[in-house]
């Protein structure tokens, strides 16, 4: 069954000779407990069809259909500053409506399954990069969403960060069994942790491929099975940008 459904959706930014055409004939489906990882060249698009499942936008042309709520997770954690890790995780929570002791108690559960435990009267100055990502996703978890769209939430960070928030938001997302629309540059990482790979011409984006994960899980970045998908995915990339390039 889909939650997500793009059918022939294009989106064009401004008008005239000053319009920029982002998107254009793009069909995408994603199912309930997918893990669909999004790839493509700077500009295709990407986070565009990100930004019209979660509401923020309209198509120019098409529909986009989305069975559930959605949580929208950026590359800068974007934690409000002046609120500790605590406030920040509740303030979904607080939003809805949910009384008090309710929220600091899932508040509380959420901190220590990201492993922030001991930070949570700890203000977003006082964390690391990894720290602050890891209070974004409790943040983006406690609205208990059915989807989570995460625009490269993890592009800024070292290599041994990215890959222990991996193995978190992996075991995360199985658990719960949530839906996960990922945006990514970095290939190997969305054959590190995606059941498909969507694959994006450049702009304006449109979907060229599509391309199960069948590597058992647990998975790791280095290892020969996802090198070698990388490697297959990076060489149709390629083939796109090139075929752009001679237009």
């Amino acid at each position: 069954m889909s939650v997500i459904s793009l059918s022939h959706v294009a989106k064009t930014y401004g008008h005239g000779d000053r319009a920029v055409t982002a998107l254009t004939g793009v069909d995408l489906e994603v199912t309930a407990g997918e893990f669909v990882c999004l790839v493509g060249a700077s500009g295709c698009g990407k986070s565009t069809i990100l930004n019209l499942v979660a509401g923020l936008d309209e198509p120019s042309s098409g529909t986009v259909e989305v069975d559930g709520t959605t949580a929208l997770m950026f590359q800068e954690a974007a934690l409000f500053p002046w609120l500790t890790v605590q406030a920040n995780v509740e303030l979904p929570m607080r939003l809805a409506g949910v009384p008090r002791d309710e929220r600091r108690r899932r508040a509380d559960e959420l901190i220590e399954t990201v492993h922030l435990g001991g930070f949570a009267g700890k203000r977003p100055h006082q964390l690391s990069g990894g720290m602050r990502q890891r209070g974004a996703l409790a943040r983006a978890l406690a609205q208990d969403a059915d989807i989570l769209l995460m625009d490269e939430p993890f592009g800024a960070l070292d290599a041994m960060t990215r890959d222990t928030l991996h193995e978190e938001l992996d075991d995360l997302v199985r658990d719960r069994r949530t839906t996960v629309l990922f945006v990514t540059h970095n290939v190997r990482e969305a054959a590190r942790l995606g059941d498909r790979i969507v694959v994006m011409s450049p702009r304006p984006g449109r979907v060229t491929g599509s391309i199960d994960v069948p590597i058992e899980r647990p998975r790791r970045i280095d290892s020969p099975e996802v090198s070698a998908l990388a490697a297959d995915v990076t060489d149709q990339l390629r083939e796109e940008v090139l075929a752009h390039a001679r237009r």
